[in-house]
């Protein structure tokens, strides 16, 4: 199987992101690169991530943010298994 984190073409991807400047500029971009639905799967996945970083509990983070316990579960083991990502940019949102 092909690792698609190493193609040319992701490759391009995060430095085409990295470029972006501005919140307007990243908003721009992202609602042309992507579906109504992708984005709001985004957005949901970090909302989960920063109510998991706030401890809040799998039931209640399903009831406000509407995300079923598997993707509550994915974000959570990505935030402590992953490559700190989710971390970073909880981070960088408190600043």
């Amino acid at each position: 199987m092909k690792n698609i984190f190493g193609d040319k073409n992701m490759d391009n991807l995060y430095k085409c992101i990295a470029t972006l400047k501005t919140k307007d500029d990243c908003k721009k971009f992202f609602e042309d690169l992507c579906t109504v639905s992708e984005l709001k799967a985004m957005a949901q996945r970090l909302e989960v991530a920063k109510m998991l970083n706030d401890k809040v509990v799998y039931h209640e983070i399903s009831q406000k943010t509407g995300a079923s316990t598997a993707t509550i579960s994915r974000v959570n083991k990505c935030i402590y298994y992953g490559n700190g990502g989710y971390k970073k940019a909880i981070c960088n949102l408190e600043d």
